[in-house]
């Protein structure tokens, strides 16, 4: 017998803390929402015309809210929910959510609204409102109705083109048929759409959901809910999950992020099991807190749907801040960064153009900071800055999914 299956058997053998590991994944839909049922109930009745009177409007609603407040999976969780009992009532509405980072045009937006909902599109030869108005018909001959969930809808909307926003904000205002979508759009602040036109910010902010940072109490019910869900009985103490509460409660100091503090308690679990350990305890947690740093988290969904080159980019910045010890630099010398990297990785470098297009993303999703080099500074060229921090860990974090992304060829 080989030492590698000697390893891998041992390990197998062993018993696990978990029962429901994804139950604590950021992608994991609970069946609950603990301290978010005013903020449901208030979605639930925005949308009540669904199976009161539907197709008589076309509802818009907002949902702001900084990472971890619960924004997407709230929406999720009502779209489930609610289309499931228009259903039961003989109503046909369907729910899609579409995230405007990994979508980011008005044409693919729409296609994938009509993936999710099962209509047949043209891949091509179409424009994006030739589209809606096909995707229009066969809701109109199928009788159905949608809700779509536009998630990081401030990313699309800085990115498109001001029609392209108008678009999807006012469709139905001069149209007099009935009203077959409805739309969620989900965006971290108000502050990111200021710079749409003031007809259209005023439509979008008629009706919104405000999601607060979770305190240290309303954290620990979270966390008690999903460790109910995720470890066997006996896995874990109160201890735990009030330390990780009181570390990333809004009211202790912390942003109040639940997506960080369930990623605390995964890796607290982890480290416990691999560790031969029977129960979690706050030494762990303490360990997970200081090898799971809050801005991985706060930018791992932009990595997440990010192209390779894009991150090749980044990591030249992540590299160039740490070695150089500035606290911002020249895009020229990111430039010479990125082609070593892409030469150490075998990748064929992007020109300029494409770069600064990268650059101007990775701004507008909030990664980095990037302005134009200001008077007394010798030349033009943009300065390019990050405020995450520890930037080792960053730099470890971004390698791994560099390295990942090539393994499977994306």
């Amino acid at each position: 017998m080989s030492d590698a299956w000697r390893i891998i058997e041992e390990e197998l053998s062993k018993p696990s803390l978990f029962k429901s590991r994804e139950s604590l994944m950021p992608e994991h839909l609970p069946d609950k929402l603990p301290h978010r049922e005013e903020e449901l109930r208030t979605l639930v009745s925005y949308f009540k015309h669904l199976v009161h009177d539907p197709g008589s409007i076309s509802q818009r609603v907002l949902i702001i809210g900084g990472i971890g407040t619960g924004k997407t999976v709230l929406s999720k969780l009502f779209g489930k929910l609610f289309t499931r009992m228009a259903r039961e009532r003989g109503y046909n509405v369907s729910y899609a959510h579409v995230n405007c980072h990994r979508n980011r045009t008005l044409y693919n937006i729409i296609y994938d609204i009509a993936r999710q909902t099962g209509i047949p599109l043209p891949s091509r030869g179409l424009s994006a409102k030739e589209m809606f108005d096909v995707l229009l018909s066969y809701l109109e001959e199928l009788d159905q109705y949608i809700i779509v969930a536009l998630d990081e809808f401030h990313y699309f909307a800085s990115l498109s083109h001001s029609e392209s926003v108008y678009f999807l904000a006012r469709t139905y205002e001069a149209y007099e048929g009935s009203k077959r979508v409805n739309f969620i759009f989900i965006a971290s602040d108000t502050s990111k759409l200021a710079f749409l036109d003031p007809a259209t910010e005023g439509y979008l902010l008629r009706h919104i959901i405000k999601l607060e940072p979770y305190t240290s109490i309303q954290l620990y019910d979270i966390l008690k809910y999903r460790a109910s869900l995720a470890f066997f009985d006996g896995v874990y103490d109160d201890d735990v999950l009030k330390t990780i509460a009181d570390y990333e409660g809004v009211d202790k100091g912390g942003s109040g992020n639940a997506r960080h503090a369930l990623e605390v308690l995964l890796l607290a679990g982890d480290l416990a099991e691999r560790e031969g350990s029977k129960r979690i305890s706050v030494e762990h947690v303490r360990r997970a807190l200081s090898g799971l740093s809050r801005e991985i988290v706060a930018i791992s969904d932009f990595i997440k749907y990010s192209s390779l080159h894009e991150l090749l980019l980044l990591l030249a910045i992540i590299r160039l801040l740490r070695r150089t010890g500035k606290r911002e630099v020249r895009m020229g010398e990111v430039e010479e960064e990125y082609r070593g990297i892409c030469e150490h990785y075998g990748e064929i470098p992007r020109k300029h153009t494409q770069l600064y297009e990268y650059v101007q993303s990775l701004a507008r999703a909030g990664v980095i900071i990037a302005h134009p080099s200001g008077k007394g500074q010798r030349g033009r060229s943009t300065m390019i800055s990050m405020h995450y921090g520890p930037l080792d860990q960053l730099e470890k974090y971004v390698v791994e999914v560099i390295e990942k992304r090539r393994e499977i060829g994306s």
